[in-house]
C-alpha cells in the first residue's frame, strides 16, 4: 500500500535499531532478506553461541541476590544457558563450554557484586527529527563525574577473538546511540562508553562530546533515510504487481530487487544469506559455522 501524507500531518518517524541502521549500511540486499522478506538464515555461528550464553550467564548473575553473585554462580549459569549450536561436534562444544566458562567466571571475580547496575539488559530510546530510536545495552552502570555529580556508563560485552580498541569505541554507532538514548530515557548524562573483551579481560573506554554525539545521530538520521527510501520504493512496487504475480511468480518479486542491491566483498562468507546471494557466494569462500573460534 502506498503511503499517504497530508500536509500538515506531522513526519512518521522510522523505527530503527543500531543493528538495522548498520545492516542497510553494510549491504542493501541482507537489509531486504532480514528484515522485508524475512528468509530463513543459514546454520547458526558457534561463535555466536558463545556470546549469546557469556551475556546470558552474565544477565543472570546480576539478577541473583547480592550475597550469591560469586564466580562460581557465574559459571554455574553459563553451564544452564549453553548451547552446541553451530559447533563441529560435542567434543568442540565441550571444550568452547569450558574455555568459556572460565572466561565469564574470571570476568565476574573483578566485578564488586554491591555495585549495582542501572540496567542490565536495559532497552532505551530516542528519536530524532527522522528516526524512533531504540536498543538494549547489555549493561548501565552509574559512575561519579568528574565534577563529582554522577553519569551513566554504556557497557557492551565482547566476545570475540581479538582484544576491542579505542577507536572502536568511539567510532561505533551502537555505542553513541544506546549513550543517547539512556541519557534520554533515564533524563540522567551519559558520556562515556566501554567495550568490555571478556576473553583477555580489558576495557576499551571512550569519552564522547555533545559534538561527537550530534556526528553520530546525523549518521543514523542519513542510513535511516536511506532505508525508509527503499522500503517504500520496494513497497510501492509491490504493490503496483497483479495479485497473482505477488503471491505465486518469484521472478516479479526479484525485478523490483534493484532497490536493495548486493555490496558483495570478502565478509560475505560470513553472512546468514551467503546461500541465497550469488554476489556473495563468487567473491567469498565457504566458511564452516565454527570458523571464527581460535585454537
Amino acid at each position: 500500500m502506498r503511503e499517504v501524507t497530508l500536509d500538515g500531518m506531522p513526519r512518521r518517524l522510522f523505527p530503527a535499531t543500531p543493528t538495522r541502521l548498520t545492516t542497510w549500511l553494510d549491504c542493501p540486499r541482507k537489509y531486504r532478506f532480514t528484515y522485508l522478506d524475512r528468509r530463513p538464515k543459514g546454520a547458526p555461528w558457534a561463535h555466536n553461541s558463545v556470546g549469546a550464553a557469556a551475556h546470558t550467564a552474565l544477565h543472570g548473575w546480576w539478577s541473583l541476590p547480592v550475597g550469591e553473585r560469586t564466580p562460581a554462580a557465574a559459571a554455574r549459569l553459563l553451564a544452564q544457558c549453553w548451547r552446541s549450536d553451530g559447533f563441529r561436534d560435542e567434543q568442540q562444544s565441550a571444550e568452547w563450554r569450558a574455555r568459556t566458562t572460565a572466561t565469564v567466571s574470571a570476568y565476574a571475580a573483578t566485578l564488586d557484586p554491591r555495585d549495582e547496575p542501572v540496567g542490565v539488559e536495559r532497552t532505551v530510546a530516542a528519536r530524532t527529527e527522522v528516526l524512533a530510536l531504540s536498543g538494549r545495552v547489555d549493561r548501565l552502570d552509574r559512575r561519579r563525574s568528574a565534577d563529582g555529580g554522577s553519569e551513566l556508563v554504556v557497557v557492551d560485552y565482547k566476545t570475540g577473538r581479538r582484544p576491542c580498541s579505542v577507536p572502536e569505541a568511539a567510532t561505533s554507532l551502537a555505542l553513541a546511540i544506546y549513550t543517547v538514548a539512556a541519557a534520554r530515557t533515564l533524563r540522567q548524562r551519559a558520556r562515556r562508553v566501554e567495550l568490555h573483551h571478556l576473553p583477555t579481560g580489558t576495557v576499551a573506554a571512550h569519552e564522547h562530546t555533545p559534538q561527537t554525539l550530534e556526528r553520530h545521530l546525523a549518521r543514523a538520521d542519513e542510513i535511516g533515510t536511506e532505508a525508509a527510501a527503499a522500503e517504500q520504493t520496494w513497497r510501492d512496487r509491490l504493490a503496483d504487481l497483479a495479485p497473482a504475480a505477488r503471491d505465486g511468480e518469484a521472478h516479479a518479486i526479484e525485478a523490483i530487487d534493484e532497490a536493495f542491491p548486493p555490496r558483495p566483498d570478502p565478509r560475505c562468507g560470513w553472512c546468514d544469506f551467503r546461500a541465497q546471494c550469488p554476489e556473495g557466494a563468487a567473491v567469498s569462500a565457504f566458511l564452516p559455522s565454527w570458523a571464527a573460534l581460535t585454537d
